[in-house]
């Protein structure tokens, strides 16, 4: 048997240190700070409790573990034990001490600190962005493609989808090119600036090769006619960081959107025959009915929509399109 009693006894009886209480015991002095740790864990101290006998004590501070008999220990809250870390003096010590006192039969120290770190691995910190009006316009093509027919041959050619959002209103135009190529990428900024009706200060793009040739988060490469369509109009290229979707939310939302709520109602419509335009048409229709809430129904602090507040800090749109 343990002499774990006696090493209880001396340590809060009288006051002994570990080294005096191993001396007189006989016991390692690592085993007798073990001893104390383990019996302040569960909360004795000396005496013991009369109704604890030597083989339930030993049980308490020794449970076996792994014998395939023992009941499934409860979840943890770690979003609990998480927000009670960034309190002042709140440590890992401290929240397993607390956890071990309500189930005696918990995890040991390590094991918890391994869990918690597992658990802190499925979360990810985001940082809200602020998006002021007329500062930026988000770019970007559809993953999916729409199957346009030849209505002489019949022959089917995919259309992929051009997607723009402003930041501020999430404002979105969206556009079918027959490819992501240069002149395609390029006359669908045109498009998408002349239907806006401004030019913002940025444009934030993703990394296809149309408009970046070297990506980089500190100096990308940017294609040669695509920097002097940015010049022309007078707007910067901020090309996203390699696979962070996030730095371009907004259009991803927008790309969701248009996704969902129009090539997804014309999934069925063959575009291209001559005899099924003024189907697709109605459909089209109907998409405009969807119940979306519109820009100019967002009321902004000085009494003016979403959109109206866009277009006032949107710079001028150049002289000449065509010249860049």
């Amino acid at each position: 048997m343990r002499k774990v009693r006696e090493v209880l006894r001396l340590k809060h009886t009288l006051g002994m240190s570990y080294r005096q209480i191993s001396e007189a015991t006989g016991v390692g002095k690592t085993v007798v700070g073990e001893y104390v740790r383990r019996a302040g864990v569960i909360g004795i101290t000396w005496p013991v409790p009369e109704a604890i006998d030597d083989a339930e004590l030993d049980r308490r501070l020794f449970p076996v573990v792994g014998d395939g008999t023992a009941a499934p220990r409860p979840a943890l809250d770690w979003p609990k034990i998480h927000e009670e870390l960034k309190r002042r003096g709140v440590t890992l010590v401290l929240l397993w001490q607390e956890s071990r006192a309500e189930q005696p039969d918990g995890y040991g120290y390590s094991r918890f600190c391994d869990l918690y770190g597992e658990w802190r691995k499925t979360i990810s910190a985001t940082m809200r962005q602020a998006h002021p009006a007329g500062e930026k316009l988000f770019v970007d093509y559809a993953g999916d493609t729409v199957a346009v027919f030849d209505q002489v041959t019949g022959a089917e050619r995919p259309a992929h989808i051009f997607v723009a959002a402003l930041g501020a209103s999430n404002y979105t135009y969206a556009e079918a090119r027959w490819s992501e190529g240069l002149a395609d990428w390029i006359g669908a900024h045109v498009n998408a600036l002349t239907m806006i009706g401004g030019v913002p200060k940025a444009v934030v793009c993703d990394n296809l090769k149309a408009g970046v040739t070297k990506p980089s988060r500190y100096e990308p490469g940017i294609n040669r006619t695509y920097q002097d369509l940015a010049t022309h109009y007078g707007f910067a290229v901020l090309p996203t960081r390699v696979r962070k979707p996030r730095d371009k939310a907004k259009v991803e939302v927008a790309v969701l959107i248009v996704e969902r709520f129009v090539l997804a109602r014309l999934r069925q419509e063959p575009r291209g025959a001559a005899g099924d335009d003024r189907a697709a048409g109605a459909r089209c229709a109907s998409v405009r009915t969807l119940p979306l809430r519109r820009m100019e129904e967002v009321p902004g602090r000085a009494g003016l929509s979403c959109r109206d507040r866009q277009a006032l800090l949107l710079g001028a749109l150049a002289a000449d399109p065509r010249d860049h």
